[in-house]
Parts: C-alpha cells; structure tokens; sequence
C-alpha cells in the first residue's frame, strides 16, 4: 500500500509527520510530492519530495494526504494551483481515500469535490476559513474531523492524529488502525 502526501509550498510540518509517521509505524509506504524538488515549510523547514506533481500516476497510490499551512507562508499558491486541482480530482473519480487536516481542506474545496458534501476546516479565529470552505459549496460542520464518503477533513492541527488513524483504518483495517495505534501509545 502507498499514500502520496502532497506537500504545498508553506505546509506545516507537524501535519505532514503525522501521516509519515502513523502510516510508517503500520508498514505503509508514504510518498512525498510537491510542485518543486525542494518545498519549504511553514517556519522554514525544508523538504526534497520524493516525486514531483507532474510525475504523479495516481493508479500508483491507494490515498492522497494532505497536511494544511499557513497563508503569509506561500501555502494557498501551490493548494490552490490547477495541479494540485487535478491530482485531487482524479483520486477522488478513483474513488480512493482523501486525508486533510485543517486548511487543506480548502483545496479540496477549490478543486470542487466538495459540493454539497459535509466537510470542516479551520475552526478558530473569526471563522474565516470555515465560510470561505462553505463559498466553495461544502456543508461545513464545526466537528473535530469530519467523514464524507471518500473524503477525511478536520478543523485544526491538533486533530492529525485522529485524521492519520482514520486513514489507516480505511486503508489497512481497524484491527491493523487499533494495533498501530496501541504500539505508539495513543
């Protein structure tokens, strides 16, 4: 099994590790991409993907992650570029897994897949990005993460692992999800 975790330029780092880390613990390949060999994080944090997003073949994958991250950090050029638009279209007319955690979200509203679905973004502040996710035409839930069909969303960082686990559950099985979980001590 393969994760692609799509890295945009200003991801928050905390977000990404999780999936690389839940997934690594259960035997899951991860597999990092980004619009450019080197994506630097939000706080500066820099990454060489393993793959670029125009190499992508998504038959190569059984989900798609994505971490969230922060606006004044470049975040929204590459989650909202007509790429990442499209690589997130085409796992979801697969009908594979879609993982976010908090403004990833966004993405996939800015992509479309979202109309008419129940998902959630960032939650706090103003709730900004929560009515920007309901411009995009998604049934926004103030809930912690959020389940639609093939589509994971969740409203803040501190929700990454439930969003990870949730995953995994879906990809390799509760019991796999319950015993990975109980080994890293959650």
């Amino acid at each position: 099994m393969r994760v692609l975790l799509f890295l945009a330029k200003g991801f928050e780092t905390m977000e990404a590790s999780v999936f690389v880390d839940v997934m690594g613990w259960a035997g899951i390949e991860t597999v990092t991409c980004a619009m450019r060999k080197t994506v630097t994080s939000t706080f500066g944090v820099s990454v060489n993907a393993d793959v670029l997003l125009q190499d992508v073949n998504v038959s190569d994958y059984d989900a798609l992650a994505i971490p969230g991250g922060f606006e004044e950090y470049g975040f929204y050029e590459d989650a909202y570029s007509q790429q990442a638009a499209e690589l997130i279209r085409e796992f979801c007319s697969a009908g594979k897994m879609i993982a976010t955690i908090c403004v990833a979200a966004l993405a996939l509203g800015n992509s479309g897949i979202l109309k008419g679905k129940r998902a959630t973004t960032y939650h706090l502040g103003d709730g900004r990005r929560q009515r920007q996710l309901a411009e995009f035409g998604a049934i926004v839930v103030n809930e912690p993460v959020v389940r639609c069909g093939n589509i994971i969303t969740s409203y803040c960082p501190q929700t990454g692992p439930e969003v990870a686990f949730t995953l995994l559950g879906e990809l390799a099985g509760q019991q796999k999800m319950k015993e990975t979980k109980a080994a890293m001590g959650f």
